[in-house]
């Protein structure tokens, strides 16, 4: 769209919410002439004239929403690229063959007849590590993904001497954690779950604005029931809700999603899924996803988004709570390991991890199994012998943040399994680590926030969702809700064993808490006995050691013994796995049927 003065051209991708207050401040302030009458009623067309008043940094300042867009400006012969705060929506760009390409999807850089399309092993390493390619890497050399908060301006010479400028910060997430720690919410609880209720209501109101059918994903967890809840009580008529069940029971939140929507009276849709039609979304990941991408709960997230679409064309979710309210299991149990054990002497520690190792996972897991209902019900895993193989890494660090980078890794030596790489980056050194937080709990939500919730749940959303044409939307991450939850003090996101307290707490006004309590679970498949057995011929060809060796991309050693281990039951390496078959199949897609 070119703006009405004709200095602008804007390709734009996504939605801002607040657009038509951008407007009325617009009308209602100083505007050249060329503003006085507005063309028609689209956000895209609010950004221009915004743009034009007040420039490009002071309207992202304004603008509330998931967006990404390219700003040409034509007296200055500069081209800006912008994102939003927490990069709900992708952008790509680089210089190839004396061009620059910019684009939503990986996709459309292959169409430039110059596109090199160079596999960055040190990028498939830390793919190997997180299960995800993190930003500001793409899985191409040269081609780079702008960071969430940023915009980047780029002229002619630039281009001509192959020169990308450094993106600048509109937002930094680093800024609003620290400044809210320094200051934080003085009020008391009550004071605190109203405030936040103030927040989410707004939010929520402003995302529900659409010219379509709207609806919501509901899993019955605290997040999405939030979520619900607060659409339900600023809507005339019941919300559509949506949600997914397995027949395996570890997996099924099916029931829970039911109770809660049947409380508060939504429109509620449920599609119980067998495991040959969540098998059979597997071939269209490497389309879907465009680049690798290896969290499995990408699945039943592409499942979910295909119902809804039958029905409704936007949905919102309840992404973000666990990143900014603490809810993941383990802000609780690396700061209580680290109280507990830290003050032993390393070599202690690494001798105790030495004995929990020394017990395989399977035999942990039938030791779990026959203590059952002694155990307290916050010990109830679906996998206790792989999670005391973790905690047996995690004691051996040297620090405490060191147990962020253990938690966070599939691969732990990634550098081993990757042909060409040195030294795959680690996230605790790329996503601006120095944030100045007292609390290990705080600093790995902090870190969470920049790299697994923008990198893996983000991405593995939007990509699911917009695959089939369904727009979804995050009312969690409004960037005031944000600022506020950074402003609140530690004891009212995890008091106890309990994260998400003060997220709890709100939803105890809509929901009573015996729906909603129970332990957390993912979102998931039970891939591990699928490759075990339906899958396992297919994993079979793209793990094999002469295909890995000639490919150039695998040491395919290290990759076989974990498949054999996982075969014969020996551990659970089913992420691991999970990680060189998406990239396997991705390469295949993207490469083999070039």
């Amino acid at each position: 769209m070119v703006s009405s003065c004709g200095r602008y051209v804007l390709v734009f991708n996504g939605e801002i919410y607040n657009h038509q207050a951008i407007r009325r401040e617009l009308e209602t302030g100083f505007q050249p002439p060329a503003m006085q009458s507005w063309r028609g009623h689209s956000d895209t067309e609010t950004l221009l004239a915004a743009i034009a008043a007040w420039g490009v940094e002071q309207t992202l300042h304004k603008s509330v929403g998931m967006f990404a867009f390219a700003l040409w400006d034509r007296r200055e012969r500069a081209l800006c690229l912008a994102r939003d705060r927490f990069g709900e929506k992708p952008l790509y760009f680089g210089l190839q063959g004396g061009a620059l390409l910019f684009a939503s999807e990986l996709k459309a850089l292959l169409a430039y007849p110059g596109f090199q399309g160079e596999v960055d092993r040190e990028v498939l390493a830390l793919f190997l590590r997180h299960n995800a390619v993190p930003a500001p890497h793409s899985i191409y050399q040269g081609i780079f993904k702008l960071p969430p908060g940023m915009w980047l301006k780029l002229t002619q010479d630039d281009v001509a001497n192959r020169r990308l400028p450094t993106p600048s910060p509109y937002w930094s997430l680093r800024d609003v954690a620290e400044r809210g720690q320094a200051g934080p919410f003085q009020g008391s609880d009550d004071e605190a779950v109203s405030e936040l209720e103030r927040l989410l209501q707004h939010s929520v109101a402003g995302q529900m604005l659409a010219d379509v059918p709207l609806g919501a994903f509901l899993s019955g967890g605290v997040d999405s029931s939030t979520v619900v809840a607060l659409m339900q009580t600023q809507s005339s008529r019941p919300v559509q809700t949506f949600t997914i069940g397995f027949h395996e029971g570890g997996y099924n939140e099916a029931e829970h999603a039911h109770a809660v929507a049947a409380h508060l009276g939504t429109e509620h849709t449920e599609l119980y899924v067998t495991p040959e039609q969540a098998q059979s979304v597997i071939p269209r990941l490497p389309v879907l996803y465009d680049e690798p991408f290896a969290d499995v709960s990408q699945i039943p997230t592409f499942l979910v988004s295909e119902l809804a679409r039958r029905h409704v064309t936007v949905s919102l979710s309840g992404d973000g709570g666990d990143e900014i309210f603490g809810g993941y299991n383990r802000y609780v149990r690396a700061a209580s390991i680290w109280r507990k054990l830290g003050w032993l002497p390393h070599s202690v520690r690494s001798g105790l991890a030495g004995l929990l190792t020394t017990v395989p996972p399977s035999a942990w897991d039938a030791c779990f199994d026959r203590l059952g209902t002694l155990l307290p019900s916050h010990w109830h895993y679906r996998t206790p012998g792989d999670k005391l193989h973790k905690l047996a890494e995690m004691l051996s660090v040297r620090s405490p943040d060191e147990i962020y980078t253990s938690l966070v890794s599939q691969w732990r030596h990634p550098e081993n399994v990757v042909t060409g790489s040195v030294k795959s980056v680690k996230v605790i050194k790329d996503k601006e680590c120095a944030a100045g937080l007292h609390d290990l709990e705080h600093r790995m939500m902090f870190l969470d926030a920049v790299s697994y919730m923008p990198d893996d749940v983000l991405v593995k959303v939007d990509r699911a969702a917009m695959g089939i044409s369904l727009e979804t939307r995050v009312p969690m991450l409004d960037h005031r809700v944000v600022e506020f939850a950074w402003s609140l003090p530690l004891a009212m996101k995890i008091r106890g064993n309990e994260g998400k307290w003060l997220l709890r707490r709100l939803l105890d006004r809509h929901v009573p808490r015996l729906l909603i309590d129970r332990p957390k679970t993912g979102f998931g498949v039970p891939i591990d006995t699928w490759l075990r057995g339906p899958l396992r011929d297919w994993a079979e060809v793209l793990l094999d050691p002469l295909k890995l060796k000639n490919q150039g991309f695998f040491h395919p050693e290290p990759i076989r013994v974990k498949w054999k281990e996982h075969l014969n039951g020996k551990r659970n390496w089913s992420h691991q796995i999970w990680s060189v078959l998406m990239f396997q199949a991705w390469l295949y897609e993207h490469h083999i049927n070039r």
